[in-house]
Formats: C-alpha cells, sequence, structure tokens
C-alpha cells in the first residue's frame, strides 16, 4: 500500500478476498484488495481512495488485485475537456425531454420494478438478475459517502435510475439501471452524458465510470467518453478505444 501512504488513512486497514468466479472474463478467478472499517470511510476519504482506484458497492469499498491479471482498468472522464460524438450528440437529443429530479438515497417500489425488469433483460444469468430486494437495497442503497438517486421520468413514467457519488474532484457514476425495452432508446448513453454535464455545472473536473476491460463487451464501452484517462501502474494516461494513448499525458 505504498502508494497511499501520502494520504490520511492510517486508521484503514486493507485485506484480499479469497478467489472467486471473475464476472467479466470467463475461466478466471478475481480477488478484491478490501478497506475497512467501512464506517471511517466519509466522503473525503473516499474521494481519496477513488483516485487510487477503488470503488464501492454498497459500504463495501475495494480495488481489483487478481493474481495473475490486470484487466480492469479505473477510467475517468476529462468533464471539462469532454466532447460529444455524433451519435452521442443524438441521444442527448433525443432525450433531452426527460425530466430529471435529485433525491436522497430512498427505497421506492417502482425503481426496485425497474430495477428488476432491467437484470433480467440485460444481464440474464449474470448473478444479479434473481436479486431480492435486500440485495437491492444493500448494494444501491447503502452508503456513508455523499450519494444521490437521480430520477429520469418521461411525462410522469420512470424510465432510468442513476445512483452517483459527489467526490472532491468530480462525480462516481455507481450504477445506472433503465427501461430495456424501450425501442430506439440510447438511455445509459444519456446518463453518462448527463453525470458529465453535471459535474461541468458543479465546476469538477471528472467522472468517473468505474472499470473498463477492453476485453469484455459489457466494459469495453466506456472508452467511448473521451478524453479518458485510465489509472495504469499508479498514474492516470489517456485511454483510447484500444488502450493507453502513447502520447501519455500525466493526470494529477
Amino acid at each position: 500500500m505504498s502508494q497511499l501512504n501520502d494520504i490520511p488513512l492510517s486508521a484503514l486497514h486493507f485485506y484480499l478476498t479469497a478467489p472467486y468466479p471473475c464476472s467479466y472474463l470467463p475461466d478466471l478467478q478475481a480477488r478484491s484488495q478490501v478497506a475497512t472499517p467501512a464506517f471511517l470511510i466519509d466522503a473525503q476519504v473516499y474521494s481519496e481512495l477513488v483516485r487510487h482506484g477503488f470503488r464501492r458497492s454498497g459500504t463495501y469499498t475495494y480495488r481489483p488485485r487478481c493474481d495473475n491479471c490486470s484487466a480492469c482498468v479505473p477510467l475517468r472522464v476529462l468533464a471539462k475537456e469532454f466532447r460529444a460524438s455524433r451519435s452521442q450528440r443524438r441521444a442527448w437529443k433525443r432525450h433531452s425531454g426527460l425530466e430529471v429530479t435529485l433525491h436522497p438515497l430512498q427505497d421506492n417500489p417502482q425503481h426496485f420494478d425497474l430495477y428488476q425488469r432491467y437484470q433480467s433483460a440485460r444481464h440474464k444469468d449474470g448473478g444479479m438478475d434473481n436479486e431480492d430486494r435486500e440485495s437491492y437495497q444493500n448494494f444501491l442503497l447503502q452508503s456513508h459517502v455523499d450519494s444521490l438517486l437521480v430520477e429520469f421520468r418521461e411525462q410522469g413514467v420512470l424510465r432510468m435510475v442513476s445512483v452517483i457519488d459527489l467526490l472532491s474532484d468530480g462525480l462516481s457514476s455507481v450504477y445506472t439501471f433503465y427501461e430495456p425495452e424501450l425501442p430506439h432508446a440510447s438511455l445509459g448513453i444519456y446518463s453518462v452524458l448527463w453525470q458529465i454535464e453535471l459535474c461541468r455545472k458543479l465546476e469538477l473536473d471528472f467522472v468517473y465510470l468505474g472499470y473498463w476491460i477492453a476485453h469484455s463487451r459489457k466494459m469495453a464501452y466506456k472508452t467511448q467518453y473521451r478524453p479518458a484517462q485510465g489509472l495504469m501502474d499508479g498514474e492516470w494516461l489517456v485511454l483510447d478505444k484500444a488502450g493507453p494513448n502513447p502520447t501519455e499525458m500525466r493526470g494529477p
């Protein structure tokens, strides 16, 4: 943990989990490094941890630490320099009529129903399509940091929900789920664009999108939002669609 010596985490402990099946790359085993105790990880400490590649699931703060694999690359979009592609501009225009409201984390039956439909349609047999209400609550509605729940509605009908963490230098996109059967919809793209725009309005620098995995179809899309940086060997380097940019730009 030498790279964390420059931040005030002396009260935290870090441990490695036992190996478990990787959710993204078949036939591989994964391990995570977990920061504990959870109640000490407030918004300030969590911001520092995210800058060092950590992420959270509920109150569980972790980063990948696999024995023979380094495919998971923490990724952040440079919000102030971001320029939307043509297809992204079309997605923004297509869904610009959505009504957006911000809320504290809350347990809403409509949200859970939408979450179940989304998991069944988009991640069937992925381990989350049969989650019960308690698992959903522990995953998305438990937080020791500054978190927001964002509703996107169309003429009053719930279309999408995003959970976002507020960091000292940006936003961390925790999870987004949306109506999976709408024809010609680009709700996932719109959600990321909306978060980038919110980041700009708050005069923050980065939107952290979790882990980019080049050979995972579910995770490879994240380099479509550019410019983006990936944390590799302890340094934030510019990424293109294929990987690190040869003209590496160092991040803070």
